[in-house]
This record gives C-alpha cells, sequence and structure tokens, in this order.
C-alpha cells in the first residue's frame, strides 16, 4: 500500500472523482440549461471506460497517465480566465501530493526550482495526526470545527526571496468512513478528544493509524501572504530572547527579505549608549548585523560631531532614505562617505534613529545592491515593527544587565546562590517598603551555628623563589647596563658604571630594604633619560641598536627587568587558575549534598572556606551526617586538585612544589556579612580562636622538630581528639581502595602555637 503521507495518519487513501461524478450525473439529469446537462454528460461517457476515476486507486502514475481527462474532468472547478491569476490545484486531502495545478501555480514551482519539495510548514508530526482526526470528525460527524491550526506553504522564487501562501481546502468532493472492524468514536468520546487536542495518544487510541478510509480528493487554494507571515514572523524573533543565549534568530536576515520582498538585503543595528554619548557596536552580532553606513559614520568623524548630530537627532529624528544612490548630487559623490556606498555595493539605503520618549536608543541601517529597492514604503512597512524593535531592545539590555550581575555576584563578591535567599528576602522587605511609601532599616544578614570546613594548598617556598628572580633580574639587568656604558665611554657612563658597581655589591653581598626602590630612582631620573638622548644621535646606529633592545626587555610600570619574575607569576597563576578550577566544579557536587557558604582565595596558592548548618537552609534536614560527608568530599577534592597539578607541573616556566592542609574544627561558629567589605566574616570575639589557627598553621612544625607539619606530595590533616582522627582514617581507607592515597599514614603532633596546644595531625602521601 503507498504512503501518500510522510506523516503518521490515520488514513488509508484512495483517490477517486466519484462526488465530483455524482455532481455530474446531476447536472446531466437536472440542469435546465441543455448546453450544460449535455456538457456534464459528455464528460461522465469520457470517464466510463476508466473505472478507477470512479472507483478509486491509490497508483499515483495514474495522474500522470489521466492528467488531460482529469484536467477536462476539473475544468469546472478550475476555470480557465483564471488559471493565470488563482494559485490552486487538486490535492489529496492534508498531503503533499498536488496535481491539476492552475498557470500561476506551475510558474511558482517552476521558479522554485526542480529540487524543491512541497511541505506544510511548522507543523509537528503530532498537531499533524490530530489535524487528520478533526478532518474525519468535519466529514464523517459533520462537526463544524473551526480549526485554530492554518497550513501554509514556503515557496522560495526566483530570486531566494521565501514567499508564504496560505491554504485553504475544500474538501466537498471527499468521503471519510471507518475501515473493517474500526470502532466509531461516541459522541461523548468525541467531545472529550475535542477537549484534549494536546493529547495525541489519546487521538490515537480512537482513531488508529489506517483505521479510516478517505477517499477523493481536495480543492486547494494558495493566498500569498509574505507580508503578514514575515511580519507575524519578525515580530516572534524580536520578541523571542534566550537569557542563556542573546543570539539573535539565525533567520531574521531572511525574515527581513520576506518582509521587504528585496532579495539583496542587509542590515545592521547599533545601540546608543546614553553615559558615553556613543553608539556601540554588538560584539555579539559582529557576524550577523551589516553596519557599513554606522561604521563608517561612527569611525570617521571625531567626537565633538557624533555628539552633536546626536543632540540634534532628539529634536529631529526623521530616518534619511536614499532610493538610488546613482541619482545623488555630484557634490555629495565627492564625500568620503559615498566611497563605502560605492565599495561595497550600495544603490539603496535607509538610516533609521529609534526613539522612546524622545531619546534616542538605537539607529538602524538598511542597504541593497538594487536600486531603488528601500523607499518610503518600505520605511511604512518598518514602521510596523519599530515597538517591538524597541521592546527587544529594552529586553535585550535587560537580559545583558542581568547577565552581567550573574557574573559580578559569581567572579567579585561572595554571596553565592546557598545565602542570596536571604538578601532576597531583606530586599523584597525595602523594596515592599518603598512602594508604600513607608521606612525600612535593612538588617545585617548573619548565619548561626555553622560548621567551618578549611583547606589551602600552599605553593611552598614561594616568596624565597620571587626573592631569588629578583636578584636575577636585577644583575641581568645592571650587566646589560655595565654593556652599554662600556660602548657609549663617555664622563657620564663612567659615572653611572660605577653607581652600578655599589649596586651590585649590594645586591650580591648584603642587600637593604630600600635598595631595589633606590635602583629604580636612579633609572627613572637619571640612567633612562640619559639612554634616551643617546636615541636622538643620528650617527651612533650600532648603540641605538642596543639601548632599543635593552628598553625593549625594561617593564615600563617599575623601570626594571621583570622577565625571570613574570614567569614565576605567570607560573602562579596558572597553577592558581588550575587548582580553582577543579575546585569550583568540585563544589556543585558539594552543594548538591546540603546547601553552604562557599568561598575561595588565590594568592600563593589556593584555599578555602565552607560553613554548613541548618541556618542556610531552614527548609531542609541537617544532622551531622552532612557534615561527615562533606568532610569526605573535601579531602578527596584536595586529592584531585594535587593529582590536577601533577598533570600540569611540567607545564610551568618556573618549576614550583605545592603541599596541602585540611584543617578539621568542631566548634559551632557565626557569620556575618560585612556591609563595608562586601563579604562574609566571623562574627564575635567568641569565634576568633578558629581564625588565629587557621593563620597560623601555615609555617606550623611538627612537635620537637624543624620539619613543617606541610609537605609537597602529601595532605596534612589537623584535628583536635581521637574521634576526628577515627573519623579520617576511615577517608583515608576509602581513598587508599581507590589508589589515590598511599599506606604510609604518620601520626604526628603539631608544635604549641601562641596561645594553642593539644593538635594533632595525619599525614598521607598521594600515589
Amino acid at each position: 500500500m503507498p504512503n501518500f503521507y510522510e506523516k503518521d495518519s490515520p488514513f488509508q487513501v484512495f483517490i477517486t472523482f466519484n462526488k465530483y461524478l455524482d455532481v455530474l450525473e446531476h447536472i446531466r439529469y437536472n440542469d435546465r440549461l441543455e448546453y450544460r446537462a449535455q456538457y456534464a454528460a459528455s464528460l461522465i461517457e469520457q470517464t466510463k471506460n476508466y473505472k478507477e476515476l470512479r472507483d478509486g486507486f491509490q497508483d499515483l502514475s495514474l495522474l500522470e497517465k489521466h492528467e488531460d481527462l482529469i484536467r477536462l474532468l476539473l475544468s469546472d472547478l478550475f476555470p480557465t480566465g483564471l488559471t493565470r491569476n488563482e494559485i490552486k490545484a487538486a490535492s489529496i486531502p492534508l498531503s503533499n501530493v498536488t496535481f491539476n495545478y492552475t498557470e500561476r501555480f506551475q510558474n511558482i514551482l517552476k521558479d522554485a526550482g526542480t529540487d524543491f519539495q512541497i511541505e506544510f510548514r511548522d507543523i509537528s508530526d503530532n498537531e499533524y495526526y490530530v489535524f487528520c482526526c478533526c478532518l474525519i470528525l468535519q466529514i464523517h460527524y459533520s462537526i463544524n470545527i473551526k480549526s485554530t491550526l492554518p497550513l501554509y506553504y514556503d515557496i522560495p522564487n526566483k530570486q531566494g526571496i521565501v514567499k508564504h501562501y496560505k491554504i485553504t481546502i475544500n474538501s466537498d468532493f471527499s468521503d471519510v468512513y471507518p475501515a473493517d472492524e474500526s470502532k466509531i468514536p461516541s459522541e461523548d468520546i468525541v467531545d472529550m478528544l475535542l477537549e484534549n487536542l494536546d493529547d495525541v495518544n489519546l487521538w490515537k487510541k480512537y482513531f488508529p493509524s489506517q483505521s479510516w478510509i478517505l477517499k477523493g480528493f481536495t480543492i486547494i487554494t494558495l493566498i500569498d501572504c509574505t507580508s503578514e507571515v514575515a511580519l507575524s514572523d519578525l515580530k516572534t524573533s524580536l520578541i523571542k530572547i534566550d537569557p542563556e543565549n542573546l543570539y539573535p534568530d539565525k533567520n531574521l536576515k531572511d525574515i527581513f527579505k520576506s518582509y521587504f520582498d528585496i532579495s539583496e538585503l542587509n542590515f545592521g543595528l547599533m545601540l546608543f549608549n546614553k553615559k558615553t554619548q556613543k553608539l556601540e557596536n554588538l560584539p555579539l552580532y559582529e557576524n550577523f548585523f551589516t553596519n557599513h553606513i554606522l561604521d563608517f559614520w561612527i569611525n570617521t568623524f571625531d567626537e565633538e560631531v557624533r555628539r552633536t548630530t546626536f543632540e540634534n537627532i532628539n529634536y529631529n529624528s526623521k530616518p534619511v532614505i536614499i532610493s538610488n544612490v546613482s541619482k545623488l548630487d555630484a557634490d555629495v559623490k565627492k564625500l568620503p562617505s559615498f566611497e563605502i556606498l560605492e565599495r561595497n555595493k550600495i544603490n539603496s539605503f535607509m538610516v533609521i534613529p529609534i526613539m522612546k520618549d524622545n531619546q534616542l536608543i538605537a539607529i538602524m541601517e538598511f542597504t541593497s545592491s538594487i536600486a531603488n529597492s528601500l523607499n518610503g514604503l518600505k520605511l511604512k512597512k518598518i514602521e510596523a515593527v519599530i515597538d517591538m524593535v524597541i521592546f527587544s531592545l529594552h529586553r535585550f539590555t535587560f537580559e545583558k544587565n542581568n547577565q552581567i550581575e550573574a557574573i559580578i555576584q559569581r567572579e567579585y563578591t561572595t554571596i553565592n546562590d546557598s545565602v542570596i535567599w536571604k538578601f532576597r528576602n531583606e530586599a523584597e522587605k525595602f523594596f515592599n517598603a518603598h512602594l508604600s511609601k513607608t521606612t525600612y532599616t535593612l538588617k545585617e544578614i548573619s548565619f548561626q551555628n555553622l560548621t567551618p570546613l578549611y583547606s589551602f594548598s600552599d605553593i611552598r617556598s614561594s616568596s624565597e623563589k620571587r626573592y631569588r628572580l629578583m636578584l636575577e633580574d636585577l644583575l641581568q639587568q645592571k650587566n646589560c647596563l655595565a654593556d652599554l656604558f662600556s660602548m657609549i665611554n663617555d664622563g657620564d657612563a663612567e659615572k653611572y658604571m660605577l653607581a652600578l658597581d655599589i649596586f651590585e655589591k649590594e645586591i650580591t653581598q648584603e642587600i637593604k630594604a630600600d635598595t631595589e626602590q633606590r635602583f629604580q630612582r636612579l633609572l627613572r631620573e637619571e640612567i633612562h633619560p640619559y639612554l634616551q638622548g643617546k636615541l636622538e644621535i643620528k650617527d651612533d646606529e650600532n648603540s641605538k641598536k642596543n639601548i632599543l633592545e635593552y628598553f625593549s626587555k625594561v617593564f615600563t610600570q617599575n623601570n626594571l627587568f621583570y622577565s625571570n619574575r613574570k614567569k614565576l607569576d605567570d607560573s602562579i597563576m596558572l597553577l592558581n587558575r588550575k587548582l580553582a578550577d577543579v575546585l569550583d566544579e568540585r563544589q556543585e557536587i558539594a552543594q548538591e549534598i546540603f546547601p553552604h557558604y562557599y568561598e575561595r582565595f588565590k594568592s600563593d596558592g589556593v584555599d578555602h572556606n565552607l560553613f554548613i548548618g541548618q541556618s542556610i537552609a531552614p527548609e531542609l534536614p541537617y544532622s551531622n551526617k552532612i557534615v561527615h560527608q562533606l568532610r569526605y568530599w573535601q579531602l578527596k577534592t584536595v586529592c584531585m586538585m594535587e593529582i590536577e597539578f601533577k598533570k600540569f607541573r611540567n607545564t610551568l616556566a618556573i618549576d614550583l612544589e605545592i603541599a596541602s592542609l585540611i584543617f578539621v574544627y568542631n566548634e559551632k561558629i557565626d557569620i556575618r556579612f560585612r556591609m563595608d567589605e562586601k563579604r562574609f566574616d566571623i562574627d564575635g570575639a567568641y569565634n576568633s580562636n578558629y581564625e588565629v589557627i587557621k593563620k597560623r598553621l601555615d609555617k606550623a612544625h611538627i612537635k620537637d622538630s624543624d620539619e613543617r607539619i606541610t609537605s609537597p606530595g602529601k595532605i596534612t590533616i589537623v584535628y583536635f581528639g581521637l574521634e576526628n582522627q577515627k573519623e579520617y582514617l576511615q577517608y583515608i581507607s576509602n581513598l587508599q581502595k581507590e589508589n589515590i592515597l598511599q599506606n604510609d599514614v604518620e601520626f604526628l603532633r603539631v608544635e604549641d602555637l601562641q596561645g594553642i596546644s593539644g593538635l594533632l595531625a595525619l599525614r598521607v602521601s598521594l600515589f
């Protein structure tokens, strides 16, 4: 059985002209006009030898075989006098199989090209199935259904512009009845189905696939509604903005082409920044908008001219329309702006200020290589969507600002999602008070009875490395200057050579606190001006070359050589970013265990704090089990940071080592948001002990030893009591089974710190 439908449907289809032949039979015996009766009899006589035309067929090749006879048979329905005006054809109901076209319809399909396949626009498989069922209700049940689903064909013309045609369907010559053994739904079921148009499975239950016979043909008439559809599509595209993806609809340019009926069309848009009084090109749309004229304008005229123009636009915002560039005055063609038109083959254009409350918010441009294509009539068409353009620009700006705020929130402040609800509650109270014109004082944001988790991965000996590399930079710069002065060999050079020798002695033997600063001052105030003066001497090219080479190595911000320290800074920056990425990615898992306040800091390494407690998520169940889960998460995360470091360590310009530590603290603490610093901090003097211990652990030693408690390649866990020891030994055992940690656990006692004693530690190596 042939499949007339690309989509699933409830029909078995037979093409038949039986109902129309019955109409001709009626004319034959009942029409008062004799010529009409004879004409009908003649048509019936010509078809009687082709029983398939009355009985029905499924072989589509018969449409081609009987093409001339079918055209003659349907001639009353397709009057010759209207064939060049009407867009009309016979069709299998609700399928893309069409035949017996009017001349205008044939020409439209010919212009579309041989590869074009006609098909319905924007109708899903489920919508299509229900639509077919509605046809059954309309024909078999005689229910007058006002369908809310219009059908369209999108057909390109010769120029490639997509034209939109609305389809009207006449199904007078179709018949629908159930196939053998198919059950006919009752009226109550039909009413229920009409109340559930979106439930395709329910429709398929009562109208299964191929359970009904569809016989006959339909007459489809197309109405060109390109402007209306394009206008609707344009409004939809302008309204539809995805906060996660602010890119414009990729079909927007094609929609404008259809709307204006211009095959060669470009358009551009720039927002006006009221604060800076400048037009802004949106990087997001660089590959989408074509701002030939606006780009030239902002890059050519000085700021004063642009500012004056913007002020004038607020008083006179009339669009600029040049329908035919070739007809501009000869004086205009001599202007630089005319070159941009010629270079980009612009023969017609419009520049349209977009105004809101008499204030400029954007400027649009439309350009075309086709002369006379843009004119006042096209401007009228754009005026129909100008409100949507304004709405879209405001929506875009709103969503952009939201995302910028989100970036600031994420990157520059410490108010994360787990605690933002409390800030929103206060902000809402403040806002509501403002609306009711009452006074409300914002309360301090604090959270009580929290368990802290702290850890750091510290770069070992970074200060010593930075000091050593500073000496190397200073000596390299001194030696480079010494070579220059030896080459120049004048009185000033000898004086500076002596000063450099004094500095070298300080650098290599006993550097002072202000040695680097005094060296900088000598360079800034004497040596560098002296060398710059030598560059102006014309007859000493060799010295010039060496002086320029020297200045290329100088870091302009401090007048010093900086290459060795820059390698260290770059290495530390890369290390911090890599470790922070691991921590931030793993943090998402931690928040799923239980919402908590999280902060991390980058300096010479990465450290982080977690604060967990019922007060942060009052609506969720909370117990010590959650603390244990997050402690295990923290240990595993620190291990993963160490593993990641091993992977990229060889890529660092300066070799570095890190040592990681976790501090286990059992007492509850409070945190409070400090308005002056815009961050959370430990609240109250009674909680200060926690901060004191944190700060002193970095340099702490093993008791009665000079060895630091932290060690590269090992994880150190500092705690107070045996209960914590037992807890963490279990965590370590789990990670040993995963071949993350080795079986070399060390049990250590931490030296007494100022005012703190009794700290214990576990230390274990990573694989």
